[in-house]
């Protein structure tokens, strides 16, 4: 396994997030938390259950509000913007929820118009149908068009997500957990899908993640969320490259055991 390489970027930023906090109660998530996505970049967000991986996600898309600091995506204050604005901007975000969230009642093709019909109403069924079969076909599944979620594996299910996130054509996708719950052969599989959804749509990425398999392959750059921080930043090498006693367990529980 090759570790994804560091590119020189370019440095615009699409998320820049200062001073972030968030609690909830006596619960202190996020304390100070600094961080930069760039344009064309896949980010990878490493941190044990707990540490507010998925409270950041949720700030970035303004399903929560910071208690303190500021998160602009996009060159949007996101805390200070209307809501019609925020509905706006959430087009221009891909989520990829871990679970894929299909609706079991609809065909892979009605998943995917589903999007473009309430948000692309100037769209004609031509449209409609050429955008659905471009990204079924991005995510090598178009023989799936006409099948029901039931039908389709765990594999499967996570690519048809992606490519109902992909239809609306986000400048920034977050992924949560892409590979949780499969097995090593699909794991690969969905890893090389979100490298080749970079090259291909030229999205900047987020992915949340345990697997640092996952994190090698498809991370440009690696963050890891620490006691309500981003204590290291890098590649994959520089980042377990350290002697933090946090950080060893982490990589020992994914290589070692």
């Amino acid at each position: 396994m090759e570790q994804k390489p560091s590119t020189n970027f370019e440095q615009e930023k699409v998320i820049e997030i200062r001073g972030l906090n968030k609690s909830f109660g006596n619960f202190h998530v996020l304390k100070g938390v600094d961080l930069d996505l760039y344009k064309r970049e896949n980010l990878v967000v490493l941190g044990k259950s707990g540490t507010g991986k998925s409270v950041l996600i949720k700030i970035i898309i303004g399903l929560l509000t910071p208690d303190a600091g500021q998160v602009r995506v996009l060159n949007n204050i996101v805390d200070e913007i209307s809501y019609k604005e925020l509905l706006a901007l959430r087009l221009k975000v891909g989520f990829s929820f871990q679970n894929s969230a299909l609706y079991d009642s609809m065909t892979v093709r009605e998943n995917l118009e589903f999007p473009l019909v309430r948000n692309r109403k100037n769209l004609g069924k031509a449209e409609i149908n050429k955008s659905v079969e471009s990204v079924l076909d991005a995510v090598g599944l178009l023989q799936t068009i006409n099948q029901m979620p039931s039908e389709l594996s765990g594999g499967q299910r996570k690519r048809i997500g992606i490519a109902r996130t992909l239809i609306l054509q986000p400048e920034i996708m977050l992924y949560d957990e892409p590979t949780a719950g499969l097995d090593p052969i699909t794991c690969i599989e969905i890893n090389k899908l979100i490298n080749e959804v970079q090259e291909r749509y030229h999205t900047s990425s987020i992915v949340i993640t345990h697997d640092l398999t996952c994190a090698k392959t498809v991370g440009n750059r690696v963050a890891m969320l620490l006691d309500g921080k981003f204590e290291h930043q890098g590649t994959f090498e520089e980042v377990f490259n350290t002697n933090d006693e946090r950080v060893k367990p982490f990589y020992e529980y994914n290589f070692i055991q």
